[in-house]
């Protein structure tokens, strides 16, 4: 079926690469997400950055506390292939060394280093190995003198801090970096970020941090962060869930998908189910939400419980079952297809939209075939 495009106009910011994904200019907004494994644990951290990788994950951040963590992180990055990012702060000689053993990016505060030799050391070295820099400003970690010349934490003070750690960037003539201003309230982590994104054209890297559990921390950042996106700012992203890695992934691709910034897997659009039901929709949908997680072909799938607004649903879904009585009606490309028995539904729904998500991947992959001229 033919998708409605986003009219979403966004900022113009200039491009960085954080390894083989660019982030910012006109490349897609890039979702994020944190190992929270030990990081001297390398199974156990390489195992969930692949899982991470596999909820589609284009980025992943591993914290570097320690020397014995970096030397730790270098293994890590000889098993992985997602650009890894290095969370480190205050001990510069982390950043030299994750900076030889391959990191993709460092999340480090120059403010925070200490000495202007160790800033200078770090900076040096990120420019001479092309490495981006991420300056990460915390409503919860803003310096002593900002506090209290605030008295709390404000989008302006958010602001200043971050201005002053760029301008230490700049006079070191590195403008490789990109930049958050987090905050766990909505106001103020969205107004600092309008703030800041009419002073400078580097990339944004949304968040609203320490946002709270599973549900609340979605509510949380669907709003701030879908505000912020509505209006053209950020590049990146992080949802930042109380709750496992790879549910902020799937946030992440559920909040751009909403927006038509970005698209992958089945979108399923469902009804909340009423007396009209005429098969359970609840159940039905939840259990197909879990099985297709693996399908990457994108594609919009209805499941609407009754006549009143299936068949309208369904003509603009790839697929479409309206419910019926005795049987519910399927349809594919917007037409009738077949009628489907209460029994085994589930079973019969996943096994048509994988015959169909293979049929639309095979269109694909012709089309673009005969665009590059590899077949007669």
């Amino acid at each position: 079926m033919t998708a409605f495009e986003s009219p979403i106009v966004r900022r113009k910011s200039r491009q960085i690469m954080v390894g083989n994904v660019p982030v910012g200019g006109d490349a897609p907004i890039s979702i994020q997400s944190m190992t929270n494994t030990e990081t001297t644990d390398v199974a156990s951290t390489v195992a969930q950055i692949r899982r991470l990788e596999e909820a589609g994950a284009d980025i992943v951040r591993v914290s570097v506390p320690t020397m014995d963590a970096a030397e730790a992180f270098g293994r890590i990055r000889q098993q992985v292939t997602a650009p890894l990012v290095a969370d480190i702060h205050f001990d510069h000689k982390i950043a030299l060394r994750v900076a030889d053993l391959g990191v993709d990016c460092l999340r480090i505060n120059p403010g925070n280093i200490g000495k202007e030799d160790r800033v200078r050391a770090v900076v040096d070295k990120a420019a001479d190995k092309g490495i981006p820099i991420r300056i990460g400003v915390n409503a919860g970690s803003l310096e002593k003198e900002l506090q209290r010349k605030y008295g709390e934490p404000t989008p302006a003070a958010l602001v200043e801090s971050a201005m002053r750690h760029i301008d230490i960037l700049d006079r070191l003539n590195f403008d490789n970096f990109k930049l958050s201003l987090k905050a766990s309230d909505v106001f103020m982590a969205v107004e600092a970020y309008r703030l800041i994104a009419r002073q400078i054209d580097n990339p944004l890297h949304l968040g609203i941090t320490e946002a709270g559990g599973l549900r609340t921390g979605t509510v949380k950042s669907a709003i701030g962060i879908g505000m912020l996106l509505m209006e053209g700012i950020g590049d990146t992203l992080r949802i930042s869930l109380a709750a496992d890695p790879v549910e902020e992934v799937r946030v992440g691709w559920d909040i751009l998908k909403s927006l038509k910034l970005r698209s992958k897997g089945i979108n399923i659009i469902a009804c909340p189910s009423c007396s009209r039901q005429n098969f359970d929709v609840i159940a039905t949908v939840n259990a197909l939400e879990q099985r297709l997680e693996d399908v990457k072909v994108t594609m919009d799938v209805s499941i609407i419980g009754c006549i009143v607004n299936g068949p309208g649903e369904a003509k603009v879904s790839d697929l479409g079952l309206t419910g019926g009585t005795p049987r519910n009606l399927l349809y594919i490309d917007g037409k009738p297809s077949q009628k489907l028995d209460q029994k085994d539904l589930v079973d019969n729904l996943e096994r048509l939209i994988r015959e169909k998500a293979a049929s639309k991947q095979a269109e694909d992959e012709s089309l673009i075939a005969r665009s590059n001229g590899t077949t007669d």
